[in-house]
């Protein structure tokens, strides 16, 4: 499989998406999502993440939705040389979007050296004046 999925804990190339575990529906709220949380991502001008595509899979839709794509394009390069530049993004973005229904939201990062890798995160809606079960 040429998307890579693995446990953030332990591997960090992962995208790791936090979430409320539940929003209301309409209701403004943020997602943030990064690469190496628990371990970090090299961030040089040799290896680097390129970018994180985030979407949002509305439950029983057929096609999900794209929120965004983030490029990280400054790691540190420079005319001096690899790694003597002034600047260097971090892969993490935090965006703000309200939804009307639950779903999941996927998202995927590249690599330069190890690929293309995907995590995804549930979340649930409340719709008002509409009785929760559970």
């Amino acid at each position: 499989m040429f998307i890579q999925k693995d446990d953030w804990k332990k591997e960090k190339h992962m995208p790791v998406i936090e979430v409320p575990a539940q929003v209301k529906a309409g209701e403004v709220f943020q997602v943030k999502v990064c690469i190496g949380k628990e371990i970090p991502h090299p961030n040089t001008t040799e290896h680097h993440i390129d970018w994180i595509d985030l979407y949002f899979h509305p439950e029983g839709e057929k096609f999900p939705h794209q929120v965004g794509h983030f490029a990280f394009t400054a790691h540190g390069e420079a005319a001096a040389g690899p790694n003597l530049g002034p600047v260097y993004t971090q892969p993490e973005l935090v965006v703000t979007l309200k939804v009307s229904k639950p779903g999941t939201f996927h998202a995927l990062s590249i690599c330069n050296i190890h690929g293309l890798w995907e995590s995804e995160q549930a979340l649930a809606v409340t719709v008002p004046g509409v009785a929760q079960m559970g």
